[in-house]
């Protein structure tokens, strides 16, 4: 066996890795996977997603060493190519991934969120990038403007539109269309009952659905460095 090796044994669990990939490489054709040990049965897996927001899925497995970093295309490929659990992540790409990860806990629950608002609070974001964006992108000025407000027993926090851009890119939202950007769905596609958790720490904004978290600095931009 390799040393670095990525083990999942679960089919579905390693479909969905596969899906999570997919989406990160679809946002950027380079995006570099990090993988970290959780516990002694679980992988949490992070990817930037190009909106000042990191992205991460757990899968039930284990990847050796405990933290490591992997091409998005090579892994992906490996994942389709696998045949059983275990999975070659390839070369080490640690020095590629910049910025800190959020801290694992540390955080309150603010409030439960329709999924649909979010929907489509980002359909609204993609009409006003499309008529004011640029060969660039959208503006920045639309990107970190606070779309929602959400308030708990310590206080208030804004949600960006980057942090929402985010979560429908890496279609955390379940539905019942084939769209590959949940953003470009109907929202009756989308169970009403439906709900992304917001919490809250120190430094962190996280919000979570079913197929996975984003988590955005409360500063801004990730730090290098982790800050709690």
């Amino acid at each position: 066996m390799h040393e670095r090796m990525l083990t999942v044994p679960d089919e579905a669990e390693r479909k969905n890795l596969a899906g999570f990939i997919g989406h990160a490489l679809r946002l950027d054709e380079s995006a570099v996977i990090r993988m970290r040990r959780r516990g002694p049965d679980h992988v949490s897996v992070w990817a930037a997603t190009g909106f000042d927001a990191l992205a991460t899925r757990t899968v039930v497995g284990t990847i050796n060493p405990d933290d490591t970093s992997a091409a998005g295309d090579h892994l992906l490929a490996a994942l389709k190519e696998s045949t059983d659990e275990f999975i070659d992540p390839g070369f080490a790409m640690d020095s590629a991934w910049r910025g800190a990860l959020p801290p694992a806990d540390g955080y309150e629950h603010l409030d439960d969120v329709p999924a649909r608002v979010l929907i489509e609070l980002a359909q609204r974001g993609n009409a006003l990038a499309q008529e004011h964006g640029s060969n660039q992108g959208p503006p920045a000025s639309l990107l970190d403007q606070d779309v929602l407000e959400v308030s708990g027993p310590s206080g208030t926090v804004g949600i960006s539109m980057r942090v929402i851009f985010a979560l429908t890119a890496m279609g955390f939202i379940p539905h019942t269309g084939s769209d590959a950007m949940t953003a470009d769905i109907d929202l009756a596609l989308i169970d009403a009952s439906e709900l992304v958790r917001v919490r809250a720490g120190k430094s962190w904004i996280r919000l979570d659905a079913r197929f996975g978290s984003i988590y955005r600095h409360r500063g801004g931009s990730i730090p290098l460095m982790v800050a709690r």
